[in-house]
């Protein structure tokens, strides 16, 4: 079971964008294999999230959702990062036969959107993070599943609670 982490309410796209930003520049020191695990329903806000932290961590030009690919590349000044989309896929088995693992060695980061898809293979997440409509925005929650999820989610609710501009 994991413990219980940090609860953001998402009034709007932009303040998605600032989660991720948040997400990108508290990624733990010294730490490499990160997987962060997205999930949420159609529509919920899974792909404008990576955008954001991809965007956070310096990745310009188009950030595809990898939807059809199944993963998309990005070279980062930390790293590797991989943002994987999981929906198209039936079972953890096919992940696996994609080469799951050896893509993901040596990597900084692994965002997962719909982790459910590759259960078996996926891995538990070092930080899990649940979008869900809340009225007219999203409620985001975040759960650490290992030492340094939990770190890493301190550290996003110290940024996230900072006064942002108007």
């Amino acid at each position: 079971m994991r413990e219980p982490g940090l609860t953001c309410l998402l009034d709007d796209v932009s303040a998605t964008e600032v989660l991720g930003q948040a997400l990108a520049v508290t990624i733990p020191e010294n730490s490499n294999e990160l997987l962060l695990a997205l999930s949420g329903e159609l529509g919920a806000g899974k792909t404008t999230l990576a955008r954001a932290l991809l965007r956070g961590l310096g990745v310009h030009g188009p950030v595809r959702s990898p939807t059809y690919t199944l993963v998309e590349p990005y070279e980062v000044s930390r790293g590797r990062v991989l943002h994987f989309d999981l929906y198209r896929l039936a079972s953890g088995e096919e992940l696996e036969l994609i080469g799951y693992r050896d893509l993901r060695a040596g990597s900084l980061l692994s965002i997962v959107e719909w982790p459910e898809r590759g259960a078996g293979t996926l891995g538990p997440p070092d930080l899990a993070c649940d979008l869900a409509y809340e009225g007219p925005g999203r409620l985001a929650v975040l759960t650490p599943g290992s030492a340094v999820g939990r770190r890493w989610a301190e550290a996003v609710g110290d940024a996230w609670r900072r006064p942002r501009p108007a």
